[in-house]
């Protein structure tokens, strides 16, 4: 079995702007998607907001170089994150596009597959 890192992207404005029912929705959507997955589930996490982040730079060999707030400017920020077991990438595919993220318009999923030891 392959892992993948589903990454949950969006527009932090339209998060911050969901109504109540909006989370309470979503959350349920959440509900549905790990019980779908199951087992196939390792690990994820909602993020907390992208001004909570902190971010470390390289310095080409000194220490690295640390500022607050996410590394790049983006209109899109990464929200969360679901690591999830797949025989393949269709398959991964096939269980990412169950987020409910996708429903919204400012919504995005990037699957990446994880580097196993051979």
């Amino acid at each position: 079995m392959a892992k993948y890192l589903f990454l949950i992207y969006g527009d932090e404005q339209a998060w911050e702007a969901e109504t109540e029912q909006d989370r309470v929705d979503k959350q349920a959507g959440h509900g549905a998607f790990t019980a779908a997955a199951g087992t196939a589930i390792a690990g994820g996490h909602e993020l907390l907001l992208a001004a909570t982040a902190t971010s470390l730079r390289g310095t080409g060999g000194g220490r690295p170089t640390v500022t607050d707030g996410p590394f790049l400017e983006s209109k899109e920020v990464l929200g969360g994150y679901y690591v999830v077991e797949a025989p393949d990438l269709d398959a991964a595919t096939a269980l990412a596009a169950q987020l409910p993220e996708l429903a919204a318009a400012h919504g995005g999923v990037e699957i990446r597959p994880i580097r196993t030891a051979d």
